[in-house]
């Protein structure tokens, strides 16, 4: 989630909004459709659509870090008395302290978690939110936050964070008229995304925050070069970072890929901390975040080829980002990837299918495995989570040099798609061992 964050002051005044408690979601920035949204407007005191909504209760992932990874005290729960929907078009989320001095809040997440800027496109996601209304002692170890995590995260509890990305939309702590936003991304703690503080704005002025709705939006636009990541306050752009911020692979492992969306009032934890801290006997418990909509808008990427032809080898260790892997001598020349096991990935951008479809694709791929060793080798489109538009079985192929070339049929594909080559196996043991991939018609 959110972590410390060393603070470099910066003003950004922005105006109290003057619509209404309520408004309509809107339409889609030029040159993008509106992929989701919720606008609230269920009746008073009902949860959440859970078709569109998972609720994350407890102190944590299963199998991730306690408290989740950031030292917050609540408990998360689903009950309507810490998320509802208000009868006026928001949604509401409440932290609240029990006569133990025990506290319950919420975090609820998008089922969803394919959104994504495409190659050559742009992704937005925005929500229009009043933070919770309270300063001062009163505030203090609030920590209401919108933001988003990549798609990885969600099978494995985030134990892979912050490699797979972390778009801070909207922080605030202790009641402060401010904004926070950041990148996490790389390693931790260090790395090149400064982790565990990550690439962040600073604390950013925010006059009326507390006490009206305002936007908070991020963009990532595949559109441009260097890509970029901009963050807008009403429709004001405040921060922007570029990839060249990090190496091309951090990046794209933080970036190119779904997320989901999450919504929560945190207490306590390592932010508040670093401000204070809290909650102490002098915080007031049961002031909300109220959420007016929550839109998620994507654009359809260029449609000129930029990159990879697919039906060419595509050579292994021309990967753009991956996981688990290493590269060695090949005994057919050049370089393969190696010691790749279950979980693994690698991730090829910008692969071009042209209009005319696709039949299959070989993989060149060899075995040292042991005995009851083997796995599948899978082809995934424009997300990890996606599902395989194709796959093979692999067992010992008589060494981790021995290689064949093996066929799978593949779904239709067209255009320009995120390639990621995934590799699942029911043991840990490394599997197979890669030289190139290939499509054919």
């Amino acid at each position: 989630m959110k972590r410390l964050l060393t603070v470099a002051s910066a003003l950004l005044v922005a105006a109290l909004l003057t619509a209404p408690a309520e408004a309509a979601v809107p339409p889609a920035p030029s040159g993008m459709t509106l992929v989701f949204s919720d606008d609230f407007t269920g009746a008073s005191g009902t949860g959440l659509n859970r078709s569109n909504w998972l609720y994350s209760t407890g102190t944590g992932y299963p199998g991730g870090a306690a408290n989740w990874g950031t030292g917050e005290i609540e408990t998360m729960t689903d009950s309507t008395a810490n998320v509802y929907q208000d009868g006026a078009g928001n949604l509401v989320i409440k932290p609240l302290r029990d006569s133990a001095g025990r506290w319950t809040s919420g975090r609820v997440e998008t089922q969803r978690t394919d959104f994504a800027a495409p190659a050559g496109g742009r992704m937005r996601i925005e929500g229009r939110i009043q933070q919770p209304n309270v300063t001062g002692a009163a505030a203090a170890g609030y920590w209401p936050a919108f933001w988003a995590l990549g798609d990885a995260a969600r099978p494995v509890g985030a134990t892979n964070w912050p490699s797979i990305g972390e778009l801070d939309i909207l922080e605030n702590i202790n009641g402060r008229s401010s904004v926070f936003a950041a990148l996490h991304c790389g390693t931790n703690p260090g790395g090149p995304c400064n982790e565990t503080t990550g690439l962040t704005s600073g604390e950013r002025a925010c006059t009326g925050c507390l006490g009206a709705f305002h936007t908070y939006a991020i963009e990532h636009d595949r559109s441009v070069s260097p890509e970029q990541l901009r963050w807008y306050l009403d429709g004001v752009n405040y921060f922007t970072l570029n990839s060249t911020a990090v190496d091309a692979t951090t990046w794209n492992n933080a970036t190119h890929h779904g997320f989901f969306v999450i919504l929560n009032v945190a207490m306590g934890g390592g932010f508040p901390a670093a401000f204070g801290g809290g909650p102490t006997a002098a915080t007031q418990p049961g002031v909300p975040m109220l959420i007016d909509y929550v839109a998620v808008y994507q654009s359809s990427g260029s449609t000129t080829p930029t990159g990879r032809d697919a039906y060419a080898k595509i050579e292994a260790e021309s990967y753009d980002a991956s996981a688990g892997i290493q590269t060695e001598t090949c005994s057919e020349g050049g370089q393969n990837v190696s010691y790749v096991a279950n979980g693994d990935w690698l991730q090829f951008n910008d692969v071009d299918f042209g209009t005319g479809g696709v039949k299959d694709f070989v993989g060149r791929v060899a075995s040292g495995a042991g005995t009851a060793v083997s796995g599948l080798v899978e082809v995934r489109l424009d997300s990890r989570s996606n599902a395989p538009i194709g796959s093979f079985a692999l067992a010992n192929t008589g060494g981790w040099q021995t290689w064949q070339s093996i066929p799978a049929n593949v779904s239709a594909v067209t255009g320009e798609h995120t390639v990621f080559l995934t590799f699942t196996s029911g043991q840990s043991a490394d599997f197979v061992n890669v030289n190139w991939i290939q499509f054919r018609r």
